[in-house]
This record gives C-alpha cells, sequence and structure tokens, in this order.
C-alpha cells in the first residue's frame, strides 16, 4: 500500500522532530552559503541560533517572487541564492513566466534524487506500479513537472512514452496504439483530448487507461471537472501539485481523494493570513507557504506562493500521517474575483460550468468597466447545440446565482470559439483599465 512505509505513516510528533532538525539545519546553511538569505535575515535581526525548531520559523521573513525576480535581474543568474558549489549543479529549470519574467532555480544531484524519491511516493499513492505504461503529457525541457514525472516512473520500473504537452491528434493516437494505463497532463488539456476522442465516437471505457494525474493548474478536486475527466478518459482522476519555485511535484492526491498529501519530509508548510501573514487555524484558509528542508540548489524559506488552500494534520483514512489540503488549491489570492461586494474564485465558475452537460469544458471570465464606471464581469462559454441557448442561459445564470451568490453576465458562444491549450490555461479576461502606479 505504500511505497516508503516507514516516512508516509511516521508518527506526528516524530515527523515534526525530523522537521525540526532539518529546518534548523537549512537555515544555518543557507545563512552561511547565500548572500541573498544573510541580507534578509539581517534585516529583520534573526540569527541562525535564534531557530531552534518549527516553533520559531515565525521569526523568518517571506520570500516572494517579485524579491527572486528583482534579485536575478540585479544579481543575475540565480540571484545570490543557490547555495551548492558549481560542480553540483546538474539541472535548470525556471518558472513559466507567464505572469513576468522567469524565475532560475536549480537542482543539485542530491535534488534530483530526493525529487524523484518523494514523486514516485506520490505516484505510488495514486496507484501507479510497476509494468504500468505511462502517457506523460506534462512538458518537458525547462519545465519541471515533465521531467519529474519521468524520472519516477522510471523508479518505479513503469515504461514511458515521453511525448510532453504537444500534438493533440498524436496523444489520441498514442492512447489507441500503446494503450497507456496513466496518463499526465494538466486537466485543460486532458479535457481538450476527451474532445478529440468524442469526435471519433470514441468512449473512455476503449481506453486502456486507469489513471489520470492532472496538475499545472487547479481543476482536478473541482467536482464536475473530476467527473469530466472521469467519465471522458474512463479514469480514476486525481490531482497533483507543483510550484517551479518549489519544485514540480510536492503533494498529491491518494486513492481515497481527500485532498492533497504533503511530502512533509522534505516540505514545511505552513497557511497564512493573506493580510496579516498570521498562521491561521488549522482547516482555515489562507496562502500556502513553503519551506525547503532538503534542497540544495535554491532552497525557498517560507516561500509564499499566493495560493490559497487549508491545512489538517489529522491522518487520511489510507493511513498516512503527512498533513493534507482538502479541496486541492483553492485559487489564487491575486485570482480573486470581487463583484458586486461578493468574492468567488474561477474554480468555483468551473464547476458551475462543467456541471452542465450543454455546455463545452471550456469558459472565459471576463471582467470590464462600462462607460459609466461599473464593474462588468461576463461568463462567456460555449454551447454545444446551437439554437439551445435560452434554455442553456437560463440553467446557467441560476445556478450561477446559487453557487456564487451574485449573478454574473453571461455570452453563449458557438462550440470551439475559444482557444484550447496544451499548457495552463488563462480563462479569467482582465480588461480592466489599469491605475497608474
Amino acid at each position: 500500500m505504500y511505497y516508503d512505509p516507514e516516512i508516509e505513516t511516521m508518527e506526528r510528533g516524530r515527523l515534526e522532530a525530523l522537521q525540526s532538525e532539518r529546518l534548523v539545519r537549512q537555515v544555518e546553511r543557507v545563512y552561511r552559503t547565500s548572500p541573498f538569505y544573510r541580507k534578509k535575515f539581517d534585516e529583520v535581526g534573526v540569527k541562525p541560533e535564534d531557530i531552534k525548531g518549527l516553533e520559531d520559523v515565525a521569526r523568518l521573513p517571506f520570500v516572494t517572487k517579485d524579491e527572486l525576480r528583482q534579485a536575478q535581474e540585479a544579481e543575475g543568474r540565480f540571484g545570490g541564492l543557490a547555495c551548492a558549489e558549481p560542480a553540483a549543479w546538474r539541472e535548470l529549470h525556471p518558472s513559466s513566466g507567464t505572469t513576468g519574467r522567469s524565475v532560475y532555480t536549480l537542482w543539485t544531484a542530491r535534488d534530483v534524487e530526493a525529487i524523484t524519491d518523494f514523486t514516485a511516493r506520490l505516484l505510488w499513492s495514486q496507484g501507479v506500479r510497476p509494468g504500468d505504461t505511462i502517457q506523460n503529457a506534462f512538458s518537458y525541457g525547462l519545465w519541471v513537472a515533465g521531467l519529474a514525472v519521468h524520472y519516477a516512473a522510471g523508479r518505479l520500473g513503469c515504461f514511458v512514452v515521453p511525448i510532453g504537452a504537444t500534438q493533440s491528434a498524436r496523444q489520441v493516437d498514442l492512447f489507441h496504439e500503446w494503450r497507456p494505463t496513466v496518463f499526465f497532463s494538466t486537466p485543460s488539456f486532458a479535457l481538450y483530448l476527451v474532445e478529440k476522442l468524442q469526435e471519433q465516437g470514441v468512449s473512455g471505457s476503449e481506453l486502456a487507461l486507469r489513471i489520470g494525474s492532472f496538475g499545472g493548474e487547479a481543476g482536478a478536486e473541482v467536482a464536475a471537472t473530476r467527473r469530466r475527466l472521469e467519465e471522458g478518459l474512463g479514469i480514476d482522476a486525481y490531482d497533483i501539485y507543483g510550484l517551479a519555485e518549489i519544485g514540480p511535484t510536492m503533494a498529491a492526491e491518494c486513492q481515497c481523494k481527500d485532498g492533497l498529501h504533503w511530502t512533509e519530509d522534505h516540505h514545511l508548510i505552513e497557511v497564512v493570513d493573506r493580510n496579516t501573514g498570521e498562521p491561521v487555524p488549522e482547516g482555515e484558509e489562507g496562502v500556502i507557504v513553503i519551506t525547503h528542508l532538503t534542497r540544495e540548489g535554491t532552497p525557498m524559506i517560507r516561500y509564499w506562493t499566493n495560493d490559497i488552500g487549508r491545512l489538517v494534520k489529522e491522518p487520511c483514512r489510507c493511513g498516512r500521517t503527512h498533513a493534507r489540503s482538502p479541496g486541492g488549491i483553492l485559487g489564487r489570492a491575486d485570482d480573486i474575483i470581487i463583484y458586486k461586494g461578493v468574492n468567488f474564485y474561477p474554480s468555483q465558475v468551473e464547476d458551475v460550468v462543467r456541471s452542465i452537460p450543454e455546455i463545452s469544458d471550456e469558459f472565459r471570465i471576463r471582467l470590464e468597466v462600462n462607460p459609466y464606471g461599473r464593474d462588468i464581469c461576463t461568463l462567456v462559454a460555449e454551447v454545444l447545440q446551437a439554437g439551445s441557448e435560452a434554455a442553456v442561459r437560463q440553467k446557467l445564470a441560476a445556478r450561477l446565482r446559487e453557487a456564487l451568490g451574485v449573478g454574473l453576465e453571461i455570452e453563449l458562444v458557438a462550440l470551439n470559439s475559444l482557444e484550447r491549450t496544451a499548457f495552463k490555461a488563462r480563462r479569467v479576461l482582465d480588461m480592466r483599465p489599469k491605475l497608474a502606479s
């Protein structure tokens, strides 16, 4: 049942003692080897000897992506963050750059080994086993997820089809020709492939797929999206989470589908109030903050992910004791939409859209200001059958108001009007005037 039972079922007190030991060692190491961290810690008056365990982590300052960008622009390369000698360097990985300049991170040989090991652990928890054929449609190259899954699949003794996030027609051909049992991609790309299969008259039950693991964006833990993935591909669909600055795969759902399990022996997870930075009570929503406990190359200390989630520490029904985030990543702090005094996330709109069978998987949320200065929030959705617009509009409007507590403008367009993507979908179009800085 477990890839590494000693680690995965470790008693909570022992696990936190291990985290404390690794945190103390990591803080001392980054202060000694990284000009970036030495400056940050000195600015707030913290020395390594002040950090004696988990109870002291809040004394350390947060690290943000903007800081990393600025440091790399000013200093070049890793911006004074690299903590390993060049002889130990093995791989360079940047962030996607979808929200600004890429941030470069570094993996050493030991980092590659650790990432391979805990990714294999996460895949095992989802039911991947030796002999499985894995079709890996995560991006390869500089983006981190494809390589981590590739390494882990090899560690588990799987046969890998390393196609990457390209060629939808070829992906479908490989489903038929090589009969993969496990599939990795973003949820958006998987749903696009479901459309292609349906165009061929192929149902998920005709494929050999057993497991689908989806990351790169929220969605796999949205109930309506999970249902479409499972029915369309004939699989059990699981969420897997990574972040370029931290690592490609640091948390994943197990077969109980009860939230993301964190690899806490390698990562310290906090959930803090988005406004104050103070810890929130267990189980409450906040910004996820992550500290590398074992990373050698470019370790992150209290990295402000901007992702919103919850954290619970009671053991899962599967018996694993590492903390979980029920519901996965709920959204991003800067993606929250405030409309007519109501706050909601795009994932809530996604759940509504994909619960209505008369609408395709694709949608956009368009934010505008009308000539009178009033905010307008419009949901753009594809209707599958021409002539059904009136009934679909009525159903969609009612469900949106019920789910969000506010009505949205609705624009229905023809099927295939909206662009599909093999990478991370960008479904919020903010067309409001930007304030001058």
